[in-house]
């Protein structure tokens, strides 16, 4: 079977993390995001994807190449303008291979899940669906598209946000496609999947079916979401072929140093070569490679950016801390503080907050 994913986007919510490396690549629990999506598509019988690039397009083919590493085969088609989610794939479709009635798996860049991918393909085939969307369940579906499904698993509408919502199944990201309905996107222009295709599937009588499943599934789009997404890896919570969990709430990539004395916990990330001295508290928060974080330092639910440095006594809670930044002594960032790459926050007992 063959995929397409899309990686297009620039990943506005997450800066500064993003400002040098797309969002799919962030290190998350030791691998880039996007690994996760591809073993788990792999297992699931995909053998060829699409990469449907645009933003530092050129940096996905360098971390996954022809995806000979994953035993999958990759190839890379870019937008020079971005073309919304429908027409991000039909542009990608010109490097399909199967024939017209073939599913394909289209998979969103930014997601996280533990959804059962060939139960979606077999429904997708049993229902011989247009288009089958995975629809996950959540207890406030007030900020998200609704779909409202048949007895049967048909789609009966797209409900954009609303006060009273008719179903707390959402769309979750996941698409099987007919090869052909591909084929009758039309290309060249902005077309959004959401507010064009798919109504307009529904509206011509083509079968759209939903697949639901309250699996896990986690759009990684700021912050907070990004560092819980790898705490539910390292813990566990979202088991990943390419994790190994060993129970102990803390995962060490190659060459991370903890004090004997320091408290780490939570579902923490020491990322390679980074260093957490004595006394020191971290607790359910990510830090990239190279990240130094000095005795008596706090750091709770932050990212800690490659090479950066939390002096001895600085406070983090909430917060991402760009590369190279040195944050000294008697800083306090509290409640979703950014601080750009490469910055110096001198010795000081300022208490800065992002509210």
């Amino acid at each position: 079977m063959e995929a397409i994913l899309l990686v297009g986007g620039q990943g506005t919510r997450l800066r500064p993390l993003t400002i040098s490396t797309p969002k799919p690549l962030l290190p998350t629990a030791g691998v880039p995001l996007l690994e996760h999506q591809l073993v788990r598509a792999r297992d699931a019988g995909v053998t060829r994807i699409v990469f449907a690039t645009s933003y530092r397009a050129e940096m996905f083919s360098e971390a996954f190449g022809d995806g000979g590493r994953l035993g999958l085969d990759i190839v890379y088609v870019t937008e020079d303008e971005p073309l919304g989610t429908a027409g991000a794939i039909r542009n990608a479709s010109t490097a399909l291979e199967c024939d017209a009635d073939s599913p394909v798996l289209v998979l969103n860049g930014d997601i996280l899940s533990g959804h059962d991918i060939p139960a979606q393909v077999a429904a997708h085939e049993k229902g011989e669906a247009a288009v089958t969307l995975h629809l996950t369940l959540v207890d406030d579906a007030r900020r998200y598209g609704s779909v409202p499904t048949s007895p049967d698993g048909r789609v009966m509408d797209f409900v954009e946000k609303s006060p009273n919502p008719p179903t707390n199944q959402v769309n979750a990201g996941c698409y099987v496609f007919r090869r052909s309905v591909i084929g009758s996107i039309p290309a060249g222009r902005v077309v959004s999947a959401e507010y064009e295709t798919f109504p307009q599937l529904l509206a011509a009588g083509e079968p759209v079916c939903g697949y639901v499943e309250a699996a896990y599934w986690l759009d990684v789009g700021t912050p907070a979401a990004f560092v819980r997404g790898v705490n539910d890896l390292v813990l566990g919570t979202l088991p990943s072929p390419v994790v190994e969990v060993d129970g102990s709430g803390v995962l060490l990539l190659e060459n991370a140093s903890v004090a004997s004395t320091a408290r780490v916990d939570g579902g923490t990330s020491v990322g390679a070569g980074a260093r957490i001295g004595a006394e020191a508290t971290v607790e359910s928060s990510v830090l990239f490679d190279d990240a130094v974080i000095e005795q008596d330092a706090r750091v709770v639910r932050s990212v800690v950016g490659r090479g950066a440095r939390i002096c001895s006594g600085a406070v983090l809670e909430d917060c991402v801390i760009g590369d190279g930044v040195t944050v000294r002594s008697g800083n306090q960032l509290l409640n979703g503080a950014r601080v750009w790459p490469n910055t110096e926050l001198p010795p000081t007992a300022i208490r800065f907050s992002a509210e």
